[in-house]
């Protein structure tokens, strides 16, 4: 019986890696497994994160052209209450203090340490790395939702003028009647194949707050501040590591974000076979 039931698993774990390695080759994304899209890196515009300065004075972040290093592996969507909760389950992850909800809508709520812990979580269970992205990631993943950030300032001798456009635009954009978390889709499917970027559910990355001094063609970084994460979503926005409810405080800046989710990054370099051989192997354990 065990014989049988290895053979089956290979034979099928091979069925789905064939359309899998089919795509290898696709130069925009393919499927990976829990949910995600492999994206193959192209060059991005990207307005660096954190507050700074010159001469004293307060200036936009430099717009730079970046290029990840290799393919970015990114959930297509943002992890779910229910996904959530069984790490919950297992005694890992902490019981969120709000109130239930279904289990297939964005978890929110959600600290940065708390999103840390299911990433861990998530990662001893599978045998794949998880993490969060880095502020860079997330804005090479969300394509246009993120082109706020890379427009050019209304007056680069007064970044407040910009800071005030951005402020007024974000207010004026069409929001839901409700601050609840909208299901999965509701908020559109970007260039990429990426769902809800730009939806009411904030997303924590690992990016730091950073302050820094240009002058002279350099940047200097005056202060590191990791008990404050870059928060994406709407907008960028700043957040103590510590928060679950926007509301309580953290925002730097623009309108405050309504939710505070996530969606991970998937670290993995192996063969598409090799995956799908795992998730395979995975799914007959849990039967």
């Amino acid at each position: 019986m065990l014989i049988v039931m290895k053979v089956k698993a290979a034979m099928l774990a091979g069925a789905l890696a064939a359309p899998v390695l089919a795509t290898m080759c696709t130069p925009t994304s393919q499927s990976e497994p829990d949910g995600a899209l492999r994206l193959a890196p192209t060059s991005f515009s990207y307005r660096a994160a954190g507050d700074f300065s010159r001469n004293g004075r307060p200036v936009e972040g430099p717009l730079r052209e970046l290029r990840l290093p290799a393919d970015l592996v990114v959930m297509k969507r943002q992890v779910t209450v229910g996904e959530y909760q069984r790490c919950v389950d297992d005694g890992v992850c902490l019981r969120l203090g709000v109130a239930a909800h279904s289990p297939d809508l964005p978890v929110v709520g959600v600290s940065w340490h708390d999103a840390t812990a299911y990433a861990a979580w998530l990662t001893r269970k599978t045998g794949i790395t998880h993490r969060l992205p880095t502020d860079e990631e997330w804005i090479f993943a969300a394509a246009e939702k993120a082109r706020d950030e890379a427009l050019p300032l209304v007056d680069p001798a007064d970044p407040a003028q910009a800071w005030i456009a951005r402020y007024e635009a974000e207010s004026g954009r069409d929001r839901p009647a409700t601050i609840a978390a909208q299901p999965g889709g509701t908020f559109g499917t970007n260039s990429k194949g990426l769902d809800d970027l730009a939806g009411n559910v904030w997303e924590w990355t690992n990016t730091c707050f950073l302050r820094v001094s240009l002058g002279g063609g350099q940047e200097r970084i005056t202060n590191t501040n990791c008990g404050v994460r870059v928060v994406q979503g709407a907008h960028r926005s700043y957040m103590t590591d510590f928060i679950r409810d926007p509301r309580s405080g953290g925002c730097a800046a623009g309108v405050p974000p309504a939710n505070l989710g996530f969606r991970l990054v998937v670290e993995t370099s192996e063969p598409a076979a090799t995956v799908a051989a795992r998730s395979i192997a995975r799914l007959l354990r849990r039967t």
